[in-house]
């Protein structure tokens, strides 16, 4: 077997436009940007889905939501499908883990040899509440907005940790092997809460913050599927216009401080020697509204949600690259596998990054799909090279010029000279998955996990959380 090893840098919520190599104006992230000035940067990447755990189990097997039928952070990844983990074990590499999983737990064979200080769902369970698609979620939007601003929190004490654990990893690791390896780095950050250490927090005068966007009435989310998920994570209600800015720059000192661990390990693997034979991959789950439209978290298919950062570097990859090609977490199966030398298995919708950055654009289509607490109904994405189609069933579907209308602030989906464009949206979509036969399997295999959770009053009984605690 030959190939190179992999190191993947995770990180949680970080939304594509937040870093300085992205073209933001405020946010500082050198150790990320000078990653992407000695690779490749993946200018249109997209999650499979704007929520943890169905992402996640996107990216350890390749496959998107509806194959993998993790559909909700109550319903997490067991091993099954295989993932790369799986494949390479049997190859002969050691594949480890070091931080986030929000896998099921470590009793099922997730694909890795070691997982180390891992955070899986809480108690096995998770977020059972947003099983109950029908009810009308009761959350503490109110502590969201409380805790912002300078300060210590155990998210980042974890990631500290994580960083730790990966250069002792990085320093242990023997010069010469037989076969690569690959090593997962899993860091919580830039995930809320929005408390953040005061060295980073202070990089982002107050006086000199951006304010959020599309906040206007009438640039605010006016599809009913929308306006639910808007009622149901009301978290904007409770800020004032001085705390959306010092949230915002909290948002941004945390992926400072995300920055910051990433090239404690990029030092750490050029010190030992192991850069020259090293694939480096950075991305993250989903993203972060940050106040944009009046939102906070995730769980929409605006790309502030749905859009991801995504950096490739290492041996063969285009030095200083950028690529408009779409993307996504499924591609990251193929990547690992085919930079480890292994073949790709039958099935998979993603392509190899590394054909990706050596290539010319390429004409491709991504989805991204939402099944969990908030929505009445799933929310599914196809983005191909221009548009943005979201069909929701049972509600009228969303379509967005992406060239003209970068902020995706008009559908025009009924605009009859636009009727031609929605129908082969849709049809594309349709040649990747049925949305409605999807829709009626996601309701009934939470339906049936609901049972298994001993019903809905023991769910609605359960102790409430917006996060999961560190120690899970």
């Amino acid at each position: 077997m030959s190939g190179y090893n992999v190191l993947l840098l995770f990180s949680d919520e970080h939304r594509r436009d937040a870093l300085g190599c992205y073209g933001h104006h405020l946010i500082q992230t050198p150790h990320l940007d000078g990653l992407a000035q000695r690779g490749t940067r993946f200018t249109r990447a997209y999650t499979p889905s704007p929520i943890c755990v169905p992402a996640r189990a996107s990216l350890a097997t390749g496959q998107y939501v509806h194959r993998t039928r993790c559909w909700s952070n109550a319903q997490a990844y067991q091993g099954i499908p295989e993932s790369w983990g799986h494949a390479l074990q049997r190859s002969g590499c050691r594949v480890d883990s070091i931080g986030k999983l929000h896998y099921r737990g470590a009793e099922h064979d997730n694909g890795f040899s070691h997982e180390m200080l891992p955070m899986y769902i809480r108690n096995g369970i998770g977020w059972a509440k947003g099983l109950l698609r029908d009810h009308e979620l009761i959350l503490d939007c109110r502590s969201y907005a409380g805790q912002i601003g300078p300060g210590n929190d155990p998210y980042t004490d974890y990631d500290r940790k994580v960083t730790d654990a990966a250069c002792k990893w990085l320093s242990d690791v023997p010069e010469s092997q037989e076969n690569p390896w690959v090593l997962f780095v899993s860091w919580l950050r830039p995930h809320y809460p929005l408390t953040c250490p005061e060295t980073f927090y202070d990089l982002y005068p107050l006086q000199g913050m951006d304010e959020p966007r599309f906040r206007d009435k009438g640039q605010l989310p006016a599809h009913d599927v929308l306006k639910i998920i808007r009622k149901n994570f009301n978290y904007d209600e409770y800020f004032t216009d001085n705390e959306r800015i010092i949230a915002r720059a909290s948002y941004y000192g945390l992926c400072s401080f995300l920055d910051h661990q990433v090239g404690r390990v990029l030092e750490c693997l050029e010190y030992n020697g192991l850069s020259d034979n090293t694939i480096v991959l950075y991305t993250s789950d989903h993203g972060d509204h940050n106040g944009d439209r009046g939102m906070w978290t995730k769980m929409s298919l605006y790309d502030e949600s749905a859009g991801i950062p995504m950096i490739m570097a290492g041996p063969g990859i285009p030095e200083g690259g950028t690529s408009e090609t779409l993307v996504s977490l499924v591609d990251i199966c193929p990547t690992i596998l085919s930079a480890t030398g292994l073949d790709l298995p039958d099935g998979q919708p993603g392509i190899s990054l590394q054909s990706v950055a050596e290539a010319v654009r390429m004409e491709r289509c991504v989805l991204s799909e939402y099944h969990d607490g908030g929505s009445p109904t799933g929310m599914f994405m196809l983005r191909n090279d221009r548009w943005k189609y979201n069909y929701y069933p049972g509600y009228s579907p969303e379509l967005f010029d992406m060239l003209e209308d970068p902020g995706e602030l008009v559908n025009l989906a009924d605009d009859p000279d636009h009727e031609q464009t929605r129908t082969l949206c849709h049809d594309q979509l349709l040649s990747m998955m049925d949305p409605d036969i999807v829709n009626a399997q996601a309701f009934s295999d939470q339906q049936a996990r609901i049972e298994e959770l001993g019903g809905i009053e023991a769910i609605l009984a359960a102790q409430e959380f917006d996060f999961t605690p560190v120690g899970s």
